[in-house]
């Protein structure tokens, strides 16, 4: 079984989300702020062989370590798609490479809807607008990885993409 793992943090680099998504059973999971343990994390992945990421291994694996104390490398086999793309002269951030690959998405993470932005909006003003817009941020991270997944395995040729299956949708909070 594979997860696809997407995380944001704050200005100060404090986990603020952490996003699943788990293949085999559908489930869509965001762990947020206070909601953010160990305990969750670890049984979130139950049954997970290998973790998906976009440079995650530089970035939200060691920012997972450092905020709870576990090593994901060490326990779950890491799958960075960033590399994946490198080795098919797909250069830069997430966001390239979706315009590349022609993978859509509503949320930019630019401007007012930058990640740390929103979560500043909402721990400071409470506001929901703000969350609400972070955790769709971090949606569409996640679901465009398995997105991207596919595109690399299928050589780029693949042009129509149907919706990831969503099957359960969990948030802690």
């Amino acid at each position: 079984m594979r997860a696809y793992l997407d995380i944001e943090t704050s200005f100060s680099n404090e986990l603020t989300v952490i996003g699943l998504y788990i293949t085999d059973s559908g489930a869509l999971i965001q762990m947020v702020g206070g909601g953010i343990s160990l305990d969750g994390l670890v049984n979130c992945l139950s049954g997970v062989k290998a973790i998906y990421t976009y440079n995650g291994n530089r970035f939200d694996i060691p920012t997972i370590h450092r905020s709870l104390g576990i090593n994901l490398r060490q326990s779950y086999e890491s799958c960075d798609l960033m590399y994946d793309c490198w080795k098919n002269n797909l250069k830069g951030g997430l966001k390239a490479v979706e315009r590349t690959l022609g993978i859509t998405r509503n949320i930019f993470g630019r401007g007012e809807d930058d990640p740390r932005i929103l979560w500043r909006r909402y721990r400071l003003h409470k506001s929901l607008d703000a969350l609400e817009r972070l955790l769709e941020y971090n949606r569409e991270d996640i679901l465009n990885l398995v997105l991207l997944e596919k595109r690399l395995k299928d050589g780029h040729k693949c042009k129509d993409f149907c919706e990831v299956p969503i099957n359960s949708y969990l948030r802690f909070i």
